[in-house]
């Protein structure tokens, strides 16, 4: 079969897209979904790409995999910057690869932004050097909240969409919004893929039952050894990171491991983070009306 008659081919060249917010089941549904379509996960996970972050990420681990193959799994060091652009490239490539073996890729994650990015006509404004090195200026001596303040004012959407600890974000969108004259949301494409053929599935959890699953995951993470993995972390240069520190649940141990939080306060902030992360995770695939949502319980039966 040529490339010419793969691309026409909507078997050869679907994509699945499982999303939702964090603990809906996500992981074991594409897992399921790959294993009876002969397919290959790819992860659209930022956190999941580095590598060491294992028990904070809820990775799925080798064995537990079922011999399917998974993209975008611990492919960066905890020193790296995550990028969404890198990242779109990096998962378009290996959606190419699948579609190229006659393969389904099934792409998921928890971020609707790095999603988009990949199946959608998303295009990233250039940057500049001073202009961002003047907001991360900003970002040191302000902090992140603060700034995450200045976004709201000047574009309110871009902040809803944006933690206000994520500073790279804030910074970035602070920066587009100077250089483009527009809203940094402004260059959100539409609901189109770049593809012929999207299949997405949202796992809709009901949000009481979302927050006891997802106090439980946080005290699995502590049982599990989280502070062992973050002091390891630590060894190999965590802290010189400018994304893998942020991540929830890992700035939470660091700050325990450092005696400014005694674990019952880094499991609650933790707790509360990760709920409120959920929250943001869900409204905004909400948004998007090509995703069928299905009930946790429905796609196991």
């Amino acid at each position: 079969m040529t490339d010419a008659d793969r691309m026409t081919d909507g078997r050869l060249c679907h994509v699945v897209v499982v999303v939702g917010p964090t603990a809906s089941g996500k992981s074991a549904l594409a897992l399921a979904l790959a294993a009876g379509l002969g397919g290959e996960v790819v992860n659209g996970d930022a956190m999941q790409l580095y590598r060491g972050m294992d028990i904070g990420t809820a990775k799925t681990p080798p064995a537990g995999r079922g011999g399917v193959r998974h993209h975008l799994l611990d492919v960066l060091d905890v020193t790296e910057s995550a990028s969404v652009a890198a990242f779109q490239r990096e998962a378009r490539r290996a959606i190419d690869d699948c579609h190229s073996r006659g393969v389904t890729p099934v792409l998921t994650g928890g971020s609707s932004l790095y999603v988009r990015a990949v199946i959608d006509q998303l295009e990233f404004p250039g940057t500049d050097p001073a202009v961002r090195a003047r907001w991360v200026a900003e970002l040191d001596d302000r902090g992140a909240e603060a700034l995450h303040g200045v976004l709201a004012e000047r574009d309110p959407a871009a902040a809803a969409h944006i933690l206000p600890s994520n500073g790279r974000r804030i910074v970035r969108a602070l920066e587009v919004i100077e250089l483009t004259g527009q809203p940094f949301i402004a260059t959100m494409p539409a609901h189109e893929s770049i593809y012929p053929h999207v299949t997405m599935i949202g796992l809709d959890v009901p949000r009481a039952d979302l927050d006891v699953r997802l106090s439980a995951r946080v005290d699995q993470m502590w049982e599990s050894g989280l502070i062992d993995e973050v002091r390891a972390l630590r060894e190999v240069g965590l802290d010189d990171g400018d994304t893998a520190p942020r991540a929830i649940g890992y700035s939470q141990a660091v700050e325990q491991l450092d005696g400014r939080l005694s674990e019952a306060e880094a499991k609650t902030q933790t707790v509360r983070a990760t709920k409120k992360f959920a929250r943001r995770q869900d409204r905004l695939f909400r948004q998007d009306p090509r995703i069928h949502w299905v009930s946790d319980i429905e796609w196991v039966s």
